[in-house]
């Protein structure tokens, strides 16, 4: 821990992703006294991508971040942290209940071994969370949400799953009986901060640490779709419990990102809740009770006759040529879309910002408009053109709807008027569209 910095310093958001915290940020004594940590480091995620941006382009010569991909991780980043706007989070308040009631032992909260022995804990504990989310595959369809990026940047540490902290709790729970919940909630967040900026290609070997450390080039593996990197390099922030456990690989020929399966849309609820559907279709498809369960409770892989994992001979080869899922649509249609998430950011940003001072029915209709943007601007860049018009129409008018009741602030007050005549003009658009494409459908009917 550095403690030699200070609290207050205004790079305390990239300190915490690396762990460089002071002691008066490590030692909580209450729960409700610790930091915010994601949310100090929201600025600097902000940062950092577009730092990754400009080096990128300027070291390769090309995006490392189309607007289609990088704005579909960006969204499931957001949709992943909407149950916050109900609930504490899962993992800490089962923790909580835990510790209140059976706890046999407690450790110091400001004792240096009890900081360290958590580190480790929640870290171990992280592991066996990864690996699980891989070899189960109801939990798998949470988790494939933020496999399913076919590019690897620092956008897809954002691309998170809206179910998967539903499940993950249950591994934390052992922890509980011994080290105090203020200890444990640092830590839980300090490992995901670190999670962040491993998912780049541009750090390509950092020596010695790759050792001991989960680095962007062990990362990079477990993101690959070659049969070589599947289920390999679980480890949070530490590398030590692959190598422990048999599950560590070192990056062999070119790693090509995203699932097995490419889902080749920027759906966002489909991207979100598409494995699901496809377990319970394919779980129909079995006759006896056992093999429907095991379609939920074993890999991914797994067929009758076979061992729990399966195996991945019937996965399709992997040749290096692969080119990721990148429709080309226009300039302005682009333009529209970053403007219109622009705006809905601002609005998912005052949501949680001021979710202690409204009521639950602003609550849901607000996150209502900010799902039905998101979902809306999906459409349009999967070019599906009658959806898309229609969704947009009903889209714009929620939007105009909470700007009149002032639900929905502009990013800057000057842009009120501004902001309002451009979602104006927005829905005379689609509206158009809309009647268009239902005299083309009546054409061809008749």
């Amino acid at each position: 821990m550095a403690e030699d910095l200070e609290p207050d310093s205004e790079f305390t958001g990239v300190r915490d992703m690396f762990f460089m915290v002071t002691r008066n940020e490590s030692f909580y004594q209450k729960v409700e006294d610790v930091p915010e940590y994601v949310q100090q480091a929201t600025p600097f995620f902000v940062g950092l991508i577009l730092l990754e941006m400009v080096v990128g382009a300027l070291k390769t010569g090309a995006p490392v971040v189309t607007i289609s991909d990088g704005l579909t991780s960006i969204s499931s980043g957001m949709i992943s942290r909407i149950p916050m706007l109900f609930m504490r989070g899962c993992e800490l308040s089962a923790y909580m209940h835990v510790w209140d009631r059976y706890r046999l032992l407690e450790l110091p909260w400001d004792s240096a071994w009890t900081w360290w022995l958590t580190f480790l804990g929640v870290d171990f504990c992280y592991y066996w969370v990864h690996r699980l989310a891989h070899e189960v595959s109801i939990i798998w369809a949470s988790h494939q949400v933020h496999h399913s990026s076919e590019y690897y940047n620092l956008t897809t540490a954002l691309r998170q799953s809206l179910t998967q902290q539903f499940t993950s709790w249950i591994f934390y729970l052992p922890m509980a009986l011994i080290v105090p919940p203020s200890v444990f909630a640092i830590h839980i967040q300090l490992n995901l901060l670190y999670q962040f900026w491993i998912h780049t290609e541009l750090i390509t070997d950092l020596g010695p640490l790759e050792w001991v450390f989960n680095t962007p080039k062990h990362h990079k593996v477990h993101h690959g779709r070659n049969s070589y990197c599947i289920d390999k390099n679980y480890g949070g922030i530490l590398i030590i419990w692959d190598r422990l456990f048999g599950t560590f690989a070192l990056e062999q020929e070119k790693v090509v990102f995203g699932l097995v399966y490419p889902i080749n849309t920027f759906d966002i609820l489909y991207v979100q809740l598409h494995y699901y559907m496809y377990l319970w279709r394919r779980s129909n498809t079995f006759k006896t009770i056992s093999n429907k369960l095991s379609t939920f409770v074993n890999g991914p892989s797994w067929q009758p006759g076979k061992s729990r994992l399966g195996d991945h001979l019937e996965n399709p080869k992997v040749t290096g040529q692969e080119v990721p899922h990148d429709p080309s649509w226009s300039l302005p249609l682009q333009l529209y879309v970053v403007v219109h998430f622009l705006l809905v950011l601002g609005t998912y940003n005052d949501l949680f910002e001021n979710k202690m001072m409204l009521s639950q029915l602003t609550i849901l209709g607000m996150t209502g408009c900010v799902l039905l943007t998101l979902t809306s601007l999906g459409f349009i860049i999967d070019q599906r053109t009658t959806t898309a018009a229609v969704a947009e129409m009903l889209r714009c008018v929620v939007i105009l709807t909470l700007q009149w009741y002032g639900y929905m602030k502009p990013l800057l007050p000057s842009l009120a008027v501004p902001t309002q005549a451009f979602v104006s003009l927005s829905l005379l658009y689609w509206a158009l569209q809309s009647f268009s494409q239902l005299l083309s459908i009546k054409k061809k009917a008749d």
